[in-house]
């Protein structure tokens, strides 16, 4: 069983568990085309890198074993799950982008992003599961069997019909081959009819909850991916109904602090999921990255003790960091869309006095790198101080202990 499905059978069980399902987003060459790679780190003139070096840190973020899924354009899937079946064995459960709206169609110079959303799918679920149209009942095991289905509302009744029309279109071939998805609902990305800025949240609830009344079980999504919408927002959501499992996006790659940040928080108001692509995808290095992301995910470090004990890392590895310790240690503003476009929501802001720390491979002088332990030997991280969890998972990427 593969940890993905542990997981839901967790929080199915107890909504309140610590179970936690964290995703890598390797999709983005269905939106960003040239650019979905990022920037090439030994280049100083903005290149891009090689779509081969793209599927290279799939390749690596999936021996890791840290992440419970790897969502991938259906390309991607074809190389690295069905020929060199780099997921026999693994944990991680592959995916692929099942359909690519427009408002993800992020060409330079293009302004699909900027129009409302038209569904659309290029992606064929025969070809995610056994690379060609009509697979053989035997054969459609041989790829991925989840996928991404998204979706944008724009408050107008016939744009939104076409978006559910799609999506139902979708769940009955999806039901058919017994092809399993997550629903992905993104903000309103250009309104036709605008909608108060405080009320996004709520639209947005209500558009998930009344779009999946009309669907049962067989057909239902494993659990949802959406913008984080705040604390009220998110918080209703979860208690709805616990089994929708709500999950949330990246978004745009920001700081690292803003990264560990939105985790911490939209966990502590009931997420169960998060699919990072651009923040774990422009990571320094993506590896000790995502490392993080599951520390922060299971509970161990805070997002600002991580932030500082991920800047010591890349010290210890001689990576220099895109942004000293301290501009990484603010928040900048999150995007509710994929394009760029949408509303953002904040979240709460450290105090000032936690971003003046100076980026360190050791703690400082004069301070415990000890750290209490249980009875069985294990670090008890309920008496740790903050540098004695700092030190602790520095030794940790630094291999000094298990």
């Amino acid at each position: 069983m593969k940890s993905l499905d542990k997981k839901l059978a967790e929080i199915h069980s107890d909504p309140n568990c610590n179970a936690f399902i964290l995703a890598d987003a390797k999709d983005a060459d269905m939106a960003f085309g040239m650019a979905a790679p990022g920037k090439s780190p030994e280049h100083d003139d903005g290149r891009f890198r090689s779509l081969d070096e793209y599927r290279d840190h799939i390749r690596r973020n999936v021996r890791q074993g840290l992440v419970d899924i790897m969502l991938m354009s259906v390309s991607s899937n074809e190389i690295l799950t069905i020929r060199e079946r780099i997921f026999d064995g693994s944990d991680v459960t592959p995916a692929i982008r099942a359909n690519d709206t427009t408002d993800i169609h992020v060409a330079r110079g293009a302004s699909y992003p900027q129009v409302p959303a038209r569904p659309f799918r290029t992606a064929l679920l025969d070809h995610a599961q056994c690379g060609q149209v009509g697979c053989d009942i035997e054969d459609r095991h041989l790829g991925a069997n989840l996928g991404l289905f998204s979706m944008t509302f724009n408050n107008d009744v016939n744009l939104d019909r076409e978006m559910l029309e799609a999506y139902k279109a979708f769940r009955i071939e999806a039901e058919q081959r017994g092809f399993r998805h997550f629903l992905e609902v993104f903000t309103p990305n250009a309104m036709v009819n605008p909608i108060p800025p405080e009320q996004i949240g709520g639209f947005l609830n209500d558009m998930i909850a009344r779009a999946l009344a009309g669907v049962p079980s067989s057909a239902r999504p494993l659990f949802l991916k959406i913008p984080y919408p705040g604390p009220a927002a998110m918080e209703e959501l979860a208690k709805y109904d616990p089994h929708l499992v709500p999950g949330i996006l990246g978004g745009s790659a920001g700081t690292t602090y803003d990264a560990f940040k939105l985790l911490a928080e939209a966990k502590a108001h009931g997420a169960r999921a998060a699919l990072f692509g651009r923040k774990i995808n422009n990571a320094e290095h993506q590896l000790s990255f995502i490392q993080f992301l599951r520390w922060i995910a299971d509970g161990e470090i805070a997002p600002e003790e991580a932030t500082k004990a991920y800047h010591g890392v890349l010290a210890g590895l001689g990576i220099r960091p895109h942004r000293s310790l301290e501009e990484d240690m603010q928040l900048t503003s999150g995007i509710a869309s994929y394009g760029g476009a949408g509303r953002a929501v904040s979240i709460p802001r450290t105090p000032a006095k936690s971003t003046a720390v100076e980026a360190s491979t050791a703690p400082p002088p004069d301070t415990d790198t000890s750290w209490p332990t249980k009875p069985d030997g294990l670090p008890d991280f309920t008496r740790m101080t903050p540098q004695q969890r700092l030190a602790y998972h520095q030794a940790r990427l630094a291999g000094t202990i298990q």
